[in-house]
C-alpha cells in the first residue's frame, strides 16, 4: 500500500535532494492515488493543478502531450489570459519536484519541452497502468488458449495492482475523467474474466462466497449474477441459482423496467431443463 508522504510545501516535495541510490527504481501509480515512488517513499506533488499535469504526462510516457490538451484538462473551456505563463510555472515546479528529489533516473531531464507540448521521458513499464494492460492481455490470451490456471494467475496479478479508484487524489477534468471511467470498465472486464477462468478451473464452489459479495455490491451487474448462477448450478445448488435469477429479474423490472439479457434467460432455462446435471 501507500507509505506516508514526506513533508512537502505543496509544490515540490522534499527540498533537500536525497542521495542517489544505485539501482533504485522509480515507479508511477495510476490505479489508485497518483504517486511517484522510490524506495517506499511517495514524491508526488500535492498541488491539484500539478497533479493533473503529472497525470497527463504519466499516462503518455515518451509521447507528446500537447499544450492544448493540458489547457483543456486544467481549465476546461475557460483558460486564463495568462494561460501559457501559468502553465510554464506549473512545468517549472514539476521539474523542481523531479530534480530536487533525484527522480531523473540518471537522465539529464525527465520532462522535456518539445513544441507544441511536452514529453515525459519514462518507460511505460514504470507505470502500473501499463503493467496492468500487459497482464490483462496475457490473461485473455491464456483464457482463449484454454490455460485457465495460468490465466487466473495473470488476472489476479493485474487486479492486485489496484489500490483504489484510478487517480483517486487528482481533481480530474474533461480529459482525465473519461480515461478513469475507461480504466474502471477495464477493471470490471478483468474481474469477470478472472471469475470465468476460475470457474473453468473447477473452483466454482470456492467462488460462491466471493460472487455473492460482488453481486450484492453490484446489484444490476447481469454478468456477475450470471457467473454466480453458474457457480451455484455447477455446485449442485440449482434452487439457489434460480433464486438469484428471480431476485435479479425483480430488481431489473422495478428499477429499470427491463428483463434479464438473453444470455441469462437461456442460462435460467438450462437450469430448469437440466437440473442437477448442469
Amino acid at each position: 500500500m501507500y507509505s506516508a508522504k514526506k513533508v512537502t510545501d505543496g509544490l515540490v516535495g522534499v527540498t533537500e535532494r536525497p542521495a542517489e541510490t544505485p539501482g533504485s527504481a522509480i515507479g508511477f501509480t495510476v490505479l489508485g492515488p497518483l504517486g511517484v515512488h522510490r524506495d517506499g517513499v511517495d514524491y508526488a506533488p500535492t498541488t491539484p493543478k500539478l497533479l493533473q499535469l503529472l497525470a497527463l504526462l504519466v499516462l503518455r510516457p515518451g509521447k507528446m502531450v500537447q499544450v492544448d490538451a493540458i489547457a483543456q484538462e486544467l481549465w476546461a473551456s475557460k483558460p486564463p489570459r495568462t494561460m501559457r505563463t501559468t502553465l510554464h510555472t506549473y512545468v517549472y515546479h514539476l521539474r523542481r519536484c523531479i530534480e530536487e528529489n533525484g527522480l531523473t533516473g540518471g537522465t539529464e531531464t525527465m520532462l522535456v519541452t518539445k513544441a507544441p507540448g511536452y514529453v515525459f521521458q519514462i518507460d511505460p513499464a514504470q507505470v502500473d497502468v501499463f503493467r496492468f494492460g500487459r497482464l490483462q492481455q496475457e490473461g485473455q490470451e491464456l483464457l482463449r488458449a484454454g490455460d485457465h490456471p495460468t490465466a487466473v494467475k495473470r488476472f489476479r496479478e493485474a487486479l492486485d495492482l489496484w489500490t483504489g479508484p484510478p487517480l483517486a487524489n487528482v481533481p480530474c477534468g474533461p480529459v482525465l475523467v473519461p480515461y478513469t471511467m475507461e480504466l474502471l470498465e477495464q477493471r470490471r472486464t478483468t474481474l469477470h474474466s478472472l471469475i470465468e477462468a476460475e470457474i473453468h478451473s473447477g473452483h466454482h464452489r470456492e467462488l460462491i462466497g466471493e460472487l455473492r459479495s460482488l453481486s450484492a455490491g453490484n446489484p444490476l451487474d447481469e454478468a456477475l449474477h450470471g457467473q454466480l448462477m453458474r457457480a451455484l448450478g455447477r455446485s449442485g445448488r440449482r434452487s439457489d441459482a434460480m433464486a438469484v435469477y428471480r431476485s435479479l429479474r425483480k430488481r431489473l423490472s422495478e428499477e429499470l423496467g427491463v428483463e434479464p439479457c438473453d444470455e441469462l434467460q437461456l442460462l435460467h432455462r438450462d437450469l430448469i431443463s437440466e437440473g442437477d446435471h448442469y
